[in-house]
């Protein structure tokens, strides 16, 4: 199969590869980017964004990230809808393999981001799109005046309980520990919310329903005792995970599997890069991602240079 020859090959499309892609079009080199889902990456899901500078009023995810995309297309990055499956590095030339064919380059900037983790508990997967979801902005607005659960404490789950009451009536916070690990600002509008119930030290056990879910049981973590809430809706949010299977062996990875760098974002094989919530020690913001992004692009200019 003959290859689509790039100077630069992205992999990913949210704040970093989307970063990385307006540097590396504006240095006019010939760069490519790999999504396989909605251009914006996991921020889209968010409704609003208030820590990136230069929005005082917060802005969301949506728009956000739309106009990295717009602001990268016009200096010539184009995108590629496709899943990547592979990626070779035993040659100068780095080939990176997908459905739609082999795409070739000097540089490859890794920016794929994370993915969020399941609770692996009896009845998710069966009720995966009938009341267990792992997206409140998806899937919200399904679940007006009903009752939901949100599992996790960080940043994610409780903006997403914030964003849930919007629509539900009733929203159950359940965390294995009894204090929230989300942002100062961010608990302190979930605890003067109304709607909004924690359930502490308790973990989500098993999911049960119908045609959808209709209750969840949980165990508390300190007694060992069982009990059940009857809701409509559960939302995960419990952590994510680096989305590199098909670079074990490739470059090296920490033992959670996120992409280990160098301040200059190269990874372990000379011109491969990594940027964002992919590589180890990401602080996983937006801001962080798109600083990584630069950083990345920047250094694989001039690595191509050296070629």
């Amino acid at each position: 199969m003959t290859d689509h020859e790039y100077d630069v090959i992205i992999i990913g499309g949210g704040p970093a590869g989307l970063s990385a892609g307006i540097y590396a079009a504006r240095a006019r080199l010939k760069t490519v980017l790999i999504e396989k889902g909605a251009i914006g990456g996991n921020i889209v899901n968010a409704w609003a964004v208030e820590n990136y500078p230069g929005f005082a009023d917060g802005v969301s995810g949506v728009d956000l990230t739309g106009a990295m995309h717009k602001q990268a297309v016009k200096f010539g990055l184009e995108v590629i809808s496709t899943e990547v499956t592979g990626l070779n590095v035993k040659r100068k030339k780095k080939v990176v393999k997908t459905p739609e064919g082999n795409f070739s380059a000097g540089a490859v900037i890794i920016t794929g981001g994370a993915e969020r983790q399941k609770l692996n508990v009896p009845g998710e997967i069966e009720y995966a799109g009938r009341g267990v979801s792992y997206c409140a902005t998806c899937d919200g607005a399904f679940f007006r005046d009903k009752v939901v659960a949100v599992v996790g404490g960080g940043d994610a789950a409780i903006t997403e309980a914030l964003e849930l009451t919007r629509f539900a009536t009733k929203v159950f916070v359940v965390h294995r520990r009894n204090e929230l690990r989300a942002t100062k600002i961010v608990q302190e509008r979930a605890y003067a919310e109304k709607k909004i119930t924690f359930v502490w030290d308790s973990v989500v056990v098993a999911v049960f329903g119908e045609t959808f879910v209709t209750k969840i049981r949980l165990r508390n973590v300190k007694t060992g005792r069982e009990s059940e809430i009857d809701v409509d809706g559960i939302f995960v949010s419990v952590g994510s995970r680096p989305v590199t299977g098909y670079l074990k062996g490739v470059v090296k990875l920490d033992a959670s599997g996120a992409i280990l760098v160098n301040d200059k974002m190269e990874t372990d094989v000379p011109g491969v890069y990594a940027a964002g919530d992919i590589r180890s020690g990401s602080i996983r913001q937006v801001i962080s991602a798109a600083g990584d992004g630069a950083v990345a692009a920047v250094n694989a200019g001039d690595y191509l240079e050296t070629l």
